[in-house]
C-alpha cells in the first residue's frame, strides 16, 4: 500500500475507520456471512486503491466501497452458478436491503455484533472477530488492547470464522430471547471499541473521537432495548462519564493533557449528568453493582469532584477493591495500586505493583512501568524510576502516549 499516493491512503483509512462497521453491516445482511462481508469489503478496499489515485475520491465513498463490495459477491455467485432466490434477488437491484422490515435489533451494526457473538463461539472467538468485522480495528489494535500476541488474534479470527461456517450459522438476527446469551460478550465489544477510542493503543492521535462516539451511540440503542438489564446502563454511564471529558483532554496541537491538569470547565456537565442518571437507573433495578456499574461508579467519583485534590480517592480505593472481588484482572488491580498511592501514598501502591511485576503481569503493555515510574519519582528513586519509564515509551505504540512518557524521563 506504501507504494500508493499517501493522500489516497489516508483518505481511506479515515473513510475505513468511520465506515467500516456500516459497510460490514450491510455486507452481511446480502451474504449471510459475516466473514465473507468482511473478505468482500478488504477486496473493496483494494480496489480504492488502485482506482482513486486515477478516477479521485468518489462523493461517497462508503457507498462506493459498498457497492464495488455487492457486485464482487454477485460475480462470485454467478460463477458458482448459484442462480437461487437470494441471488436473483440481490442481482436485481444490487443487494439493496427494505429498511422498513421490522427488525428485533433496529441498528444495523448493533445487530451485526449479536450476530457476530454467537454462542457457538467462545467468549475470545466472539470478541476478536466482532472487533475485527464491526469495529474495524486491526490485529494489531486488539492485541495490544487485549495485551495478548498479534498471532493468537489472528488465530483467534481465522478459527471463530471457520467455526461458524462448520455450525451452519444461520445469519439471522436473535430473538430478544436469546440476547442474554450474548449480551456478555456485546457489551464487552461495545467497552472494548470504546476504550480503543479513549486511549488509542497506536498511531499518532490521543483519542479515536470517532471510535468512542460510535460506541456509545451504540450503548445508548442498546439501553433502550434492554433497559432491565443494570450493566447495560452501568456501561452506557461509564461511557458518558469518560466522554465527557473530552475536550480536555488534548491542547491544540493534539498533545495528551493528563487527569491533574485538566481544565474541568471545559468537561461536558450535560453529559455527566446523563452518566449520573444510567448509574442511577442501574442502582434502581437493585440487582447490585456489576463490573461496569462499579467502573462507571470509579468514572463519578472522579466527573463530580470538584478539582483533582479534592477527588474522593478513599471511596475510589473501596470501588476498586470491590471490583477486584468480580475480576481478577491485573489492570484493575494496577488501578487499584493508582487510588491507593493517591489515598495514602506511595509505598503500598508500590508492593502491589511489585507483585504484579513478579508474577510477570502484564509484561506486554506499557501501563505497568508506566505506572511504576510514577511511583518510584514520587519516592524520590528518580535512576529506577527513568529506566521504568523509558521501558514504558519502548513498549508503548502511540506517539502521543510515547512523548508524555519520554517527557516525564527527561525531567529526571
Amino acid at each position: 500500500m506504501s507504494t500508493f499516493a499517501p493522500p489516497i491512503q489516508r483518505t481511506l483509512d479515515a473513510v475505513w475507520r468511520i465506515d467500516s462497521a456500516r459497510i460490514v453491516a450491510t455486507l452481511a445482511k446480502v451474504t449471510g456471512d459475516v466473514g465473507l462481508a468482511e473478505d468482500l469489503a478488504q477486496e473493496a478496499l483494494i480496489d480504492a486503491l488502485t482506482q482513486w489515485p486515477g478516477s479521485g475520491v468518489p462523493d461517497n465513498p462508503g457507498a462506493w466501497l459498498t457497492a464495488v463490495a455487492k457486485r464482487k459477491a454477485i460475480d462470485a455467485w454467478r460463477r458458482r452458478e448459484r442462480l437461487d432466490a437470494r441471488y436473483r434477488a440481490i442481482a436485481h437491484d444490487l443487494g439493496e436491503v427494505s429498511e422498513d422490515q421490522w427488525q428485533p435489533i433496529p441498528d444495523d451494526v448493533l445487530r451485526l455484533i449479536f450476530i457476530a457473538c454467537h454462542p457457538v463461539l467462545s467468549r475470545e472467538g466472539q470478541v476478536a472477530l466482532t472487533l475485527r468485522t464491526v469495529g474495524g480495528l486491526t490485529t494489531e489494535e486488539i492485541a495490544r488492547m487485549l495485551i495478548i500476541p498479534v498471532a493468537t488474534v489472528q488465530q483467534r479470527i481465522v478459527r471463530a470464522k471457520k467455526t461458524l461456517s462448520a455450525a451452519r450459522v444461520p445469519f439471522d438476527t436473535p430473538e430478544p430471547n436469546e440476547w442474554n446469551a450474548r449480551l456478555g460478550a456485546v457489551l464487552a465489544v461495545l467497552y472494548l471499541i470504546f476504550t480503543e477510542g479513549y486511549a488509542a493503543t497506536t498511531g499518532d492521535r490521543w483519542i479515536r473521537t470517532e471510535i468512542a462516539n460510535e460506541a456509545l451511540r451504540l450503548g445508548r440503542v442498546l439501553a433502550g432495548l434492554l433497559p432491565r438489564e443494570p450493566e447495560v446502563h452501568g456501561l452506557l454511564a461509564l461511557m458518558e462519564f469518560q466522554a465527557s471529558r473530552f475536550a480536555a483532554r488534548v491542547n491544540h496541537d493534539g498533545s495528551p493533557i493528563l487527569l491533574a491538569d485538566q481544565d474541568r470547565s471545559r468537561w461536558d456537565r450535560t453529559q455527566i449528568g446523563r452518566g449520573s442518571a444510567s448509574l442511577a437507573r442501574a442502582d434502581a433495578l437493585g440487582r447490585g453493582r456489576g463490573n461496569y456499574c462499579l467502573q462507571a461508579a470509579i468514572a463519578q467519583c472522579h466527573a463530580t469532584a470538584i478539582s483533582f485534590e479534592q477527588t474522593d480517592w478513599n471511596k475510589i480505593v473501596l470501588l476498586y477493591e470491590a471490583l477486584g472481588h468480580l475480576t481478577s484482572s491485573p489492570i484493575v488491580e494496577l488501578n487499584h495500586a493508582v487510588a491507593l498511592s493517591m489515598a495514602t501514598g506511595p509505598a503500598a501502591a508500590l508492593g502491589i505493583v511489585d507483585r504484579l511485576v513478579a508474577e510477570g503481569a502484564l509484561h506486554r503493555s506499557h501501563l505497568l512501568p508506566s505506572i511504576r515510574g510514577e511511583l518510584l519519582t514520587k519516592l524520590g528513586r528518580t535512576d529506577e524510576a527513568k529506566t521504568e519509564l523509558l521501558h514504558a515509551a519502548e513498549l508503548t505504540a502511540n506517539e502521543q502516549q510515547k512523548a508524555v512518557l519520554l517527557a516525564k524521563a527527561a525531567t529526571l
